[in-house]
């Protein structure tokens, strides 16, 4: 049977995909890129924001209108709207967060334990998610309750993988030539806390470097109030990549406190001056929240200066989108949809110019990039692009196809929201 794998959302979900399609390879299937030529698809949705949602819907329809005859629809609008997805074209299984680890087993009328006889080489998948990097699910669910949030809802409470099993699936990921590892998880940084003797992410990062043979470890979203400075320590080592997402979600202490998080601006300023400390030329990308309820004028100033403050390599901007059964919904002071439109792109604007700012130091610099997409043959070689460790995407020419590899790159201009440099002529022949 054909498989088409597609994904909506973060970076957990990208995480999920790629052990499905490595189940339903060793159960003898072919994953395929694309829905016109599969005869079951598999989507895994997204409910974080209204626009999520409505982009889950969208391609579950687009694939049943391409030919798949067969879809599975899962994740988190699926577990939030089960009845709304059962009736959308060809989705004739609906399968929620909670039954997602057996997505495959229960699809295909095998036992769980098919899958855990020996460990199952990572391919990459083929088509649009198509990634070098390979994405290691190492937690799932959530214990907090940040009012705007659905996620914990669909996910439900917090539960950490064993160590022993994302260790396999590293040396899985490894053993099919992946040359990164991200570490992902809805709520990375309470790894290990649900366990009878309480263990913390720092914990599985020292395991995974002492254990693996990893060469590049790079961190998903980190909530700030599970850090503490002796955290950095461990970019001691090289292999771990110096990039940390710390979503912020608000830079006013009392739309901070609305939204029920366990952070205030003085101990996420002195989290990032740490990090900094150690790190000089740390990338710290965040997510802000624009148009929460009852934010003022005043408030939405507060967060602008504080954004422009930290100096960001980078972000996400969200206008508030109202989710079902969340304690912002029902929140009095719903702002309307077109001042969160407006403070969106003044924010952005602000992230925009600070990382800019950030990749302009990087001029004149040699950083090695490894390689995930190849976009065009152009006169001189074939246009590649990548990330250094620091998450520079970054443009540059090729002699051949350099794909999954990495390569030293002298970083030369900028060019939008990327960079442009030349390879190193001698690391090429190597």
């Amino acid at each position: 049977m054909k498989i088409f794998l597609e994904t909506i959302g973060c970076r957990l979900n990208q995480a999920e995909i790629e052990l499905m399609s490595r189940q339903f390879r060793a159960a003898g299937h072919e994953v395929v890129a694309s829905a016109a030529e599969a005869d079951m698809a598999v989507v895994n949705t997204c409910a974080v924001t209204t626009q999520a949602a409505a982009d889950s819907r969208g391609k579950i329809r687009n694939i049943a209108r391409a030919g798949a005859e067969e879809i599975v629809a899962t994740g988190c609008w699926t577990s939030i709207q089960p009845k709304e997805a059962a009736a959308l074209p060809n989705v004739l299984r609906v399968v929620g967060n909670d039954k997602k680890d057996s997505l495959v087993a229960d699809v295909l009328g095998l036992p769980q334990e098919t899958f855990d006889l020996e460990p199952l080489e990572r391919v990459p998948i083929p088509g649009l998610h198509r990634r070098t990097r390979a994405f290691i699910k190492a937690q799932d669910g959530c214990n907090n309750h940040c009012t705007f949030c659905v996620t914990t809802i669909a996910r439900g409470e917090s539960r950490s993988r064993p160590l022993a099993e994302i260790i396999a699936d590293v040396n899985s990921a490894l053993a099919g030539d992946s040359k990164e590892i991200v570490l992902t998880g809805v709520h990375l940084g309470s790894w290990g806390q649900d366990f009878s003797e309480a263990r913390h992410l720092r914990n599985l990062i020292e395991a995974l470097l002492r254990e693996t043979d990893v060469r590049r470890l790079r961190l998903s979203s980190l909530e700030p109030w599970d850090l503490d400075e002796d955290f950095f320590s461990l970019w001691h080592d090289p292999r771990l990549m110096p990039h940390l997402h710390l979503p912020l979600q608000s830079g006013c202490d009392s739309t901070l406190k609305r939204m029920a998080r366990k952070i205030s601006t003085a101990s996420f300023r002195e989290l990032v001056h740490a990090a900094r400390s150690v790190l000089p030329e740390v990338a710290i990308t965040t997510d802000i929240i624009a148009g929460f309820p009852g934010e003022s004028d005043d408030e939405f100033s507060e967060t602008l200066d504080f954004v422009r403050e930290m100096k960001f390599s980078g972000g996400h901007v969200f206008s508030y989108s109202p989710r079902p059964a969340t304690g912002a919904a029902r929140m009095k002071g719903q702002i309307k949809p077109e001042v969160r439109k407006r403070r969106n792109r003044i924010l952005q604007e602000a992230v925009a110019e600070s990382a800019k700012n950030y990749r302009e130091n990087f001029i004149g610099q040699t950083l090695p990039v490894l390689w995930e997409a190849m976009t065009e043959y152009e006169a001189g070689g074939w246009r590649m692009e990548g990330w250094t460790g620091n998450y520079l995407r970054v443009s540059a020419l090729a002699p051949a196809p350099r794909w999954n590899e990495v390569d030293d790159v002298l970083l030369q201009n900028i060019d939008g929201e990327k960079m442009r440099g030349s390879l190193v002529a001698a690391k090429i022949l190597t």
